[in-house]
């Protein structure tokens, strides 16, 4: 049994509809919780489905906070942390259900990311640093911006980065509870980073398994919204004052 949440925030519906799509096509038991932030619950009539829970929360709760609204509601036995621009074929998750059958080290894994160009997108990370975060900004050093993506690494190979970005994080359901699911200081952005850290803490790991892949819609709003910016300079400073700054 296997169960997924995605959080919604006036999304597009076309790339929306391709995501749920691809969870459902997975033959495994499931169910899909779809976490609506929007002011309006305009998306629910499109997603009428025995496998398919809608919430509507009506305002912005933020995308840990929102995702954890189905913590307690879940009994499966993996869960999916899913954003709602990604698309995958229907044998992606029975694959890494079976990595996570063979590692009882690791908390949660995560396939290969693809641009819709097929491009790869870097989702391995060091832990940030506040340097790190400059660095993307203020382009200082690409040798060090590199580094901290493991670029040096044959990324083709499967291994246990420090954080993975978090578009599609397949836990086990008892690791996330476990985990009291993500930090809800965090309104958006470094909630992933977070998590990664505290994975650490409680003994786990986490796992990059490029044998399969996915493709990601990758919007990259802070880099084009002021509003988003600040909201993920504000989460930077609370991941910081959390963990430090090295």
């Amino acid at each position: 049994m296997i169960t997924a949440s995605i959080v919604l925030f006036n999304n597009d519906f076309e790339i929306l509809q391709k995501t749920v799509n691809s969870f459902l096509n997975t033959s495994i038991k499931k169910k899909l919780y779809l976490i609506d932030n929007s002011n309006t619950n305009k998306l629910e009539v499109f997603f009428k489905s025995p496998e398919i829970e809608y919430l509507f929360v009506g305002k912005n709760i933020g995308f840990g906070a929102a995702h954890n609204l189905v913590l307690n509601k879940i009994s499966s036995d993996f869960h999916l942390i899913l954003n709602p621009d990604v698309v995958f074929s229907s044998g992606v998750i029975s694959s890494l259900i079976k990595v996570l059958h063979e590692n009882p080290n690791v908390a949660f894994v995560t396939p290969k990311v693809l641009y819709p160009s097929i491009k790869p997108q870097y989702i391995c990370r060091k832990h940030p640093t506040l340097f790190d975060l400059l660095n993307r900004k203020l382009k200082i050093s690409k040798k060090k911006f590199f580094n901290r993506e493991y670029r040096e690494r044959d990324l083709q190979k499967p291994f246990y980065p420090d954080f993975i970005h978090g578009c599609f994080m397949l836990f086990k359901t008892t690791d996330l509870k476990k985990l009291k699911g993500f930090d809800e200081r965090f309104f958006l952005y470094m909630e992933d980073a977070d998590i990664c850290r505290r994975i650490d803490e409680i003994g786990k790991k986490k796992l990059y398994f490029p044998k399969v892949e996915i493709i990601h819609h990758h919007q990259q709003g802070s880099s084009k919204s002021i509003k988003l910016f600040i909201i993920h300079a504000s989460s930077a400073i609370k991941y910081f004052l959390k963990w430090g700054f090295n």
